[in-house]
């Protein structure tokens, strides 16, 4: 089939590849001038299936309320452009429910697992080497941290997902850069989870699609689609600002939140809000104090929702979550977070001199597992709504979109990832 891909992010980058590979004629449309130039740009890398959660879970209305007051919140409110959220506050909310949760959870799950191993497969089968160090560790501030924890590692155990439940002094031994004066409770280890440059791995991948025959068209916005048996797509050309159509067998659609100005002429309404994630990177220090190891793998602090992971000879520190916030707008506070966590478990480990801040839109669902499969209208496929996961269930999803748009059964259940659940 002629097989036209929106969006050349991680989960655009990854369906070329498996469409080229499974020998589609396969172009790809990217309006910026690279992969990986917008959510997948500067993400925390981290691989952590049994972690990957819907962020609509019980008792989260109630926490993001008791966020809204606290100086370091991991969840924020981006002003007057929320209101525009309300019916996606809605249905997140309904979505909070226990049995709706848990069945999301395993869906979510299960996707993210499939995704690892084929990471995995793919990187052994191309050779690829890219920057990525095996491990994460949960740090867990206090006592109270290692209550609320216990529904996760219930949760981990149910999954038979491999975890050991540390004491400081494990900690300390498994990440020795971390903080000695820092109070810490203890630590979750997982040691089969991993952290590794999505960026590096998306131009990789890359090149083995183009390999393929896979065409990558850049600088090229995607104006509308006409659906049908043979769908065509108008583009502009951002450099030379021409226009072209052009018509292929089936579209797959790639774009994170930006999909509803394809989708909605069409009549389809599908309900996925950008929230907003921050990340610092910085060049590690080279002092020779032991701090400046900096983390060995990647560390999630669970009180401020923020990770911190090696990439290299760099430290990269993420989180927070932002509704109704603006693409341009940096929210200072939002980086005081990051900053703060950084300090607090590896001061003096980056050179904050040279540190970059990045603003990246999570292409969110309120139910919380993305939509794979074809759409209502004819022609039109969906890979999208991966959250603040793209990454981690990249790989996973594009095989499976592959296998369904070649007719095949899929190597994972994918009931509850349709786009039908939502109407879409």
């Amino acid at each position: 089939m002629r097989i036209a891909v929106i969006g050349a992010g991680i989960v655009g980058v990854t369906s070329a590849h498996e469409l080229a590979a499974d020998g589609h004629e396969v172009t790809v449309y990217e309006r910026h001038a690279g992969v990986a130039s917008e959510t997948s740009f500067a993400n925390a890398g981290v691989i952590a299936p049994g972690y990957v959660t819907p962020w609509a879970a019980p008792g989260m209305p109630l926490k993001v309320l008791r966020h809204m007051f606290g100086q370091h919140a991991p969840v924020r409110f981006g002003g007057a452009n929320v209101l525009a959220q309300l019916p996606w506050i809605w249905r997140w909310w309904r979505a909070c429910r226990p049995a709706v949760y848990q069945a999301n959870r395993g869906h979510l799950y299960q996707l993210a697992r499939f995704s690892s191993q084929r990471l995995h497969a793919l990187t052994q089968a191309l050779n690829l080497e890219y920057e990525q160090a095996r491990g994460v560790l949960v740090l867990l501030r206090s006592a109270r941290d290692v209550v609320q924890a216990q529904a996760s590692l219930r949760m981990l155990g149910e999954l038979q997902v491999g975890f050991e439940l540390l004491d400081p002094a494990q900690c300390h031994r498994l990440e020795p850069g971390l903080n000695v004066a820092m109070p810490l409770q203890a630590g979750i280890s997982l040691p089969q989870d991993e952290v590794g440059n999505c960026r590096q791995f998306a131009h990789l991948l890359k090149a083995q699609a183009q390999r393929h025959g896979a065409h990558f068209l850049f600088q090229q916005e995607v104006l509308s689609l006409s659906p049908g048996a043979s769908p065509k797509l108008l583009s502009r050309d951002l450099a030379g600002n021409a226009t072209a159509e052009a018509a292929f067998d089936a579209v797959l659609l790639c774009t994170g939140h930006q999909a509803q100005r394809l989708l909605k002429p069409l009549g389809l309404s599908l309900p996925i809000a950008p929230v907003y994630g921050y990340s610092v990177t910085a060049p590690l220090s080279m002092s020779d104090i032991p701090t400046s190891l900096g983390p060995r793998a990647a560390v999630m602090d669970e009180k401020f929702k923020v990770a911190i992971s090696r990439l290299g000879q760099r430290i990269r520190v993420a989180g927070s979550a932002e509704l109704g916030g603006a693409p341009g707008h940096m929210n200072a506070a939002a980086l005081r977070t990051l900053y703060k966590v950084l300090d607090d478990w590896f001061p003096g480990a980056a050179r904050l001199s040279q540190a970059s801040a990045w603003k990246g839109a999570r292409p969110m669902l309120p139910d919380g597992p993305p939509v794979l499969g074809q759409s209502r209208s004819p022609g039109i496929w969906l890979n999208l709504g991966h959250g603040s996961s793209g990454w981690a269930l990249s790989c996973g999803s594009a095989r499976v979109v592959a296998d369904l748009m070649a007719g095949r059964d899929p190597s994972i259940d994918v009931s509850g990832l349709e786009p039908q659940r939502l109407k879409a």
